[in-house]
C-alpha cells in the first residue's frame, strides 16, 4: 500500500515532464536541434537559443562539462508559454562524423548557421514572433544573425569588446605575466594574419590551426554590431560570472542605449545561482540537475511576452 501511495505522488511530476511537447529536427546538414512548442498555443513566440564557445551541444553541455543550462532555460520558457529551438553547434556534428578540420573553422560559419535557423522558422509562419537568444560567444553570433530577421534579441553573458580585448582582460585577472605576449600576438594576427612569437603558455589560444578562426572572430566588434539592431534588445549578465564581467554588458548598453540591461544577483556564467562560497562556482559546471536561476526565466519571458 505504501509503494502504491508513493506512485500516486509521483504521477503529477511524471505527467508534467511528459506534457512538454518536444521533438528533434534537422534544419540543415549542419544543424540538428530540439524544438519545444507549448501545446495550448497555436502561434506562440519562438526563442532560438545559441550556445557559447567550444563544441557545445543543444543543452549547453560539452564532453567534460554537463550542466544542462540551455535545456533548463528552454524548459523554463516552455512553462511560460514560449516555444524554443536549441541546436548543436556544427563542430560537434563534425567531430562525431570525423569531418572536422580545425584550420577550416570560421566564425562566419556559426553566424550562417544562426541565420539559417531564423530563416527556417520564419518560412514556417508558425510563430507570432522570433527572438534570438545568444549566450557568451553565441551573443555576438546571434547579434549579427538577428539583424533584419528577428523580432527581438537577448544577450546573456555576451562580450562588449572585440574578442582579443576580452581575452587580454581575462589574462590581466588570471595570468598577468602573459598579457604582453598575448597583446603582441593579437596585433600580429591583425596586421600580418599570423602569430608566431607567442608564449608557450598561450599555445591553446594561438596554435596555428585555430588562428584563421580567431582572425575571422576578431573582425566583429559587438558594440558596432549591436548599434545596427533596430529591434528590442535585452542584455543580461550575472554578477558572479567569472568568465564575462558585468562591465561587458555595460559596454553593450552604452553602445545601444535603448537596450534593457538586467544584472542578476548571484548568477554565474551558466545561469546557476551561487551561495556565498565562490568555490561552488566551478562545481556548478558539472551539476546536470541544478536548475537555472528562476529570475533569468522571468526576465526573458517578460521581455518576450511584452
Amino acid at each position: 500500500m505504501k509503494s502504491l501511495f508513493i506512485c500516486f505522488l509521483l504521477l503529477p511530476i511524471l505527467s508534467m515532464a511528459q506534457e512538454r511537447n518536444s521533438r528533434d529536427i534537422s534544419v540543415s546538414p549542419f544543424i540538428d536541434g530540439t524544438i519545444m512548442v507549448p501545446a495550448d498555443s497555436k502561434t506562440p513566440p519562438l526563442a532560438i537559443l545559441i550556445g557559447g564557445s567550444g563544441p557545445t551541444d543543444r543543452n549547453g553541455n560539452q564532453q567534460m562539462m554537463k550542466n544542462n543550462s540551455l535545456k533548463f532555460l528552454a524548459e523554463g520558457l516552455y512553462d511560460k508559454g514560449i516555444a524554443s529551438f536549441r541546436y548543436d553547434k556544427r563542430i560537434l556534428k563534425q567531430l562525431k562524423d570525423g569531418t572536422l578540420k580545425e584550420e577550416s573553422i570560421r566564425f562566419d560559419d556559426f553566424i550562417k548557421d544562426a541565420m539559417d535557423v531564423v530563416d527556417y522558422f520564419k518560412r514556417s509562419k508558425a510563430f507570432s514572433k522570433i527572438i534570438v537568444i545568444g549566450h557568451s560567444q553565441g551573443s555576438l553570433v546571434g547579434m549579427v544573425a538577428a539583424k533584419g530577421r528577428a523580432d527581438g534579441f537577448v544577450s546573456i553573458a555576451g562580450a562588449g569588446q572585440e574578442i582579443d580585448d576580452v581575452i587580454v582582460d581575462q589574462l590581466k585577472r588570471q595570468a598577468p605575466g602573459l598579457v604582453e605576449s598575448a597583446r603582441l600576438s593579437f596585433d600580429d594576427l591583425r596586421a600580418n594574419g599570423i602569430a608566431i612569437n607567442y608564449s608557450p603558455g598561450l599555445a591553446s589560444i594561438f596554435r596555428p590551426e585555430i588562428q584563421p578562426f580567431l582572425i575571422t572572430w576578431m573582425r566583429y566588434n559587438p558594440q558596432e554590431s549591436i548599434k545596427l539592431l533596430d529591434i528590442p534588445v535585452l542584455l543580461i549578465n550575472g554578477d558572479r560570472d567569472l568568465q564575462v564581467d558585468v562591465a561587458e554588458a555595460e559596454k553593450l548598453k552604452e553602445a545601444q542605449p535603448n537596450a534593457q540591461l538586467e544584472i542578476i544577483p548571484n548568477m554565474n556564467h551558466i545561469f546557476k545561482e551561487l551561495g556565498e562560497d565562490d568555490m561552488d562556482n566551478s562545481k556548478t559546471y558539472n551539476e546536470p540537475n541544478l536548475p537555472v536561476v528562476p529570475q533569468l526565466v522571468e526576465v526573458i519571458s517578460r521581455f518576450i511576452l511584452q
